[in-house]
């Protein structure tokens, strides 16, 4: 475990503005049903480079582009009140966005292999929002330097302003311009405008999944614990080869998300339960077909779903069986289940008035997980592939990030698994889990996922 808890210091503050104002006259952002049914979560993302890129922000014309960057993100530089229907909406006044400043006491190195998920939140100092946010910002930008070189760049915003591939698109859109490139995916904000067609289906499973989580009660407050598993491509070739008898088509998702799933179920030791439930979260910007949403829209794009399987099925079949449903599963999420979800979430407004119903927990109570492939591939100026988006995020060339976190706050229940793309080429992933911490120690000592060789990151001291 790390030694210290708290080797993060905070040592300045300053507040970084739009080099062009948003101007006279009163813009509104407005949220959505669906952002503000994410309320009670917030997004972090951490990007680490080995590279010290931005050690001299202050003066750097790093603090120039992101300047230029916020101009195009009136939204990310305003502030949340409420508007006269009592619904959360963004007044772009050009407030900015806070960007503090830390340092680490430990070299870099050192701190991916000793920190935990819980000390690494340090490096995305977060404040839940207030009831009057007047002036408080939802936008957190934290530079953290290391011992003997390194820095982590750590982004936080409440979830009702963005999802992760939001969030991460803001960051790249930073560094385009600070490298004089044009920005990949600008934003795009019409709306989620996905309104209920005559021949949609009211009482799909999505609408009673939803209106069921609405309704859950709190689940108990346990001690979280995070660890941070990463496969090779080679490893992954030789797990999706040996299920293709079985399932052909599977992805590196299925095959994590039904393995992480079978052993966290065997851990939490369901003997007296009949079935066990999972939720999957998946961004729906490329998975709609009747319903073009560009893939730079900004705000919530994410649809969560229930797999629910025998516990016999869990413990008692080959893994490759529940590879399968799985895959069937996240292959039958079409847009009516997506426009059913959206619709189901406009329909909570009040009979008197236009006021969205309250936000609740998306994120469990069952455990979830979210499915990061859309960001596997981003493209280079000639439509070449150059690698996973989160990590085509160089400062300067040659200084990709070694490793990006996303984790979500507020997350309740029995856990979390977040399976991503990694920084090696191919079909190479990251699994990022979070469980009660005594489950968590025992996973990390799982004999089937330990044989797979992962080299595990930010869990504490634990190796393989």
């Amino acid at each position: 475990m790390a030694e210290s808890k708290n080797r993060v210091k905070v040592h300045s503050k300053l507040t970084a503005v739009s080099s062009r104002p948003v101007g006279s006259g009163n813009k509104i952002h407005k949220f959505t049903a669906l952002d503000h049914a994410m309320g009670l979560h917030s997004l972090h993302i951490v990007f680490y480079y080995k590279d010290n890129v931005l050690t001299d922000f202050d003066l750097d014309r790093a603090r120039v582009s992101l300047s230029d960057t916020l101009s195009l993100y009136p939204q990310v530089t305003g502030r949340i009140a409420r508007n006269g229907d009592g619904n959360w909406e963004v007044k772009c006044n050009d407030a900015g966005v806070r960007v503090v400043k830390a340092r680490v006491g430990a070299p870099f190195d050192e701190w991916l292999r000793s920190a935990d998920g819980m000390e690494e939140k340090y490096l995305t100092v977060w404040d839940e929002m207030p009831e009057d946010p007047t002036n408080w910002s939802p936008f957190r930008i934290q530079i953290n330097e290391f011992e003997g070189g390194g820095v982590a760049v750590g982004l936080s915003c409440t979830h009702m302003h963005a999802d992760p591939l939001s969030l991460t698109l803001i960051f790249k859109s930073w560094i385009d311009t600070h490298r004089g490139r044009v920005i990949a995916h600008p934003p795009v904000c019409p709306g989620l405008e996905l309104s209920t067609r005559p021949d949609s289906n009211p009482k799909t499973n999505s609408v009673t999944y939803y209106h069921a989580k609405s309704i859950a009660r709190a689940a108990p407050t346990v001690k979280m614990a995070t660890a941070t598993f990463k496969f090779s491509n080679a490893i992954l070739k030789q797990c999706l080869s040996g299920v293709s008898e079985i399932c052909p088509d599977a992805t590196p998702f299925d095959f994590l998300g039904a393995l992480f799933w079978t052993r966290v179920a065997r851990i939490k030791g369901l003997k007296n339960y009949y079935r066990h439930s999972i939720s999957i979260c998946t961004d729906f910007r490329k998975l709609l077909k009747k319903t073009s949403l560009h893939f730079g829209y900004y705000g919530n794009a994410l649809h969560f779903s229930m797999l629910s399987l025998g516990v016999g099925e869990l413990n008692g079949y080959d893994v490759g069986h529940v590879v399968g449903e799985l895959h069937r599963h996240v292959a039958s999420v079409d847009d009516d289940e997506i426009r059913s979800a959206v619709d189901w979430l406009e329909s909570r407004k009040g009979e008197e008035d236009a006021r969205y119903g309250p936000a609740f927990r998306m994120y469990g109570p069952e455990l979830t997980c979210v499915n990061m492939d859309h960001m596997a591939d981003s493209y280079g100026p000639n439509g070449r592939v150059v690698g996973p988006l989160m990590y085509d995020t160089a400062f300067v060339e040659g200084t990709d990030p070694v490793h990006v976190s996303y984790h979500v706050g507020n997350v309740e229940g029995e856990g979390l698994i977040v399976v991503m793309p990694s920084s090696e080429e191919g079909l190479a992933r990251v699994v990022t889990v979070t469980l009660p911490e005594n489950e968590l120690a025992e996973l990390c000592e799982d004999q089937a996922l330990l044989g797979l060789k992962p080299i595990m990151l930010l869990s504490g001291g634990r190796g393989c």
